[in-house]
């Protein structure tokens, strides 16, 4: 099967896993990218980490995908959004993995608030992040299969070692580096150690002020924990296939 990523800035990424596509928290106002949202093909089905402005940004312009959210973030995008259709009709929760077409999405825990509108106006539920693989996740081993971890917004936490890695496997992993609001690149270097992946990408720096970072220094923060970690600092809108 085919699995290959684009990296459109900040959180943004869109997948292709054979016939199947899945575009990750839509926010175009960043310096990665010089695409609008109106030049995206609308994706088959649309998966919202969390309700904060820069990763809903743009997500009315893709209302007739398929979302992947909360229950809470589904209840919002279906008020005001336009959004009319989510896996299994209401959306999704932690823990669980749903089928997408070609695709197995699994939602996991982020570490990180999730206030809509970042004006804490509406209970947006939990932050997440995702892990999309082209094989449904078991407790048996499957070298076979091609397996992206999204992040999310997130603090590093203990579950990306007991949970994330020894259960759903990562073959990628794409973390947040910018400080101030997520890991830092510090952090972020042991999250990608703790998950022991193969490949590792920087995403959620310099879109602003606070976010600023040098990504040499995730990698070299990288290097320092002795992963064996290939890092890709992306450019926006291009592309890596996964093996």
């Amino acid at each position: 099967m085919t699995f290959e990523l684009t990296y459109h800035g900040h959180s943004t990424w869109h997948l292709t896993v054979d016939d199947t596509t899945l575009l990750i928290d839509p926010f175009f106002d960043n310096a990665h990218t010089k695409l609008e949202p109106e030049d995206v093909e609308t994706p088959d089905y649309l998966l919202l980490t969390h309700a904060h402005a820069d990763h809903i940004g743009h997500a009315e312009h893709f209302a007739d995908a398929t979302l992947v959210a909360t229950p809470e973030v589904v209840s919002y995008a279906t008020a005001e959004l336009g959004f009319e259709d989510a896996v299994g009709g209401i959306g999704m929760n932690l823990g669980g993995t749903v089928e997408c077409g070609d695709a197995f999405v699994s939602m996991v825990r982020a570490d990180h608030t999730n206030g809509i509108n970042t004006e804490h106006e509406y209970e947006g539920g939990m932050p997440a992040g995702f892990v999309v693989s082209d094989t449904k996740p078991t407790q048996i081993a499957d070298s076979e299969s091609t397996t992206f971890y999204h992040a999310g917004d997130t603090s590093l936490m203990s579950e990306m070692k007991d949970v994330i890695r020894p259960y759903l496997e990562p073959d990628a992993a794409a973390v947040p580096i910018g400080d101030h609001f997520t890991m830092g690149p510090m952090q972020a270097a042991v999250a990608v150690d703790w998950l022991d992946v193969e490949h590792a990408f920087p995403m959620h720096y310099d879109t602003f002020p606070p976010i600023e970072v040098d990504t040499d220094e995730w990698e070299r923060e990288v290097q320092a924990t002795g992963s064996g970690a290939e890092t890709h600092i992306l450019d926006g809108e291009e592309s890596v296939v996964l093996d």
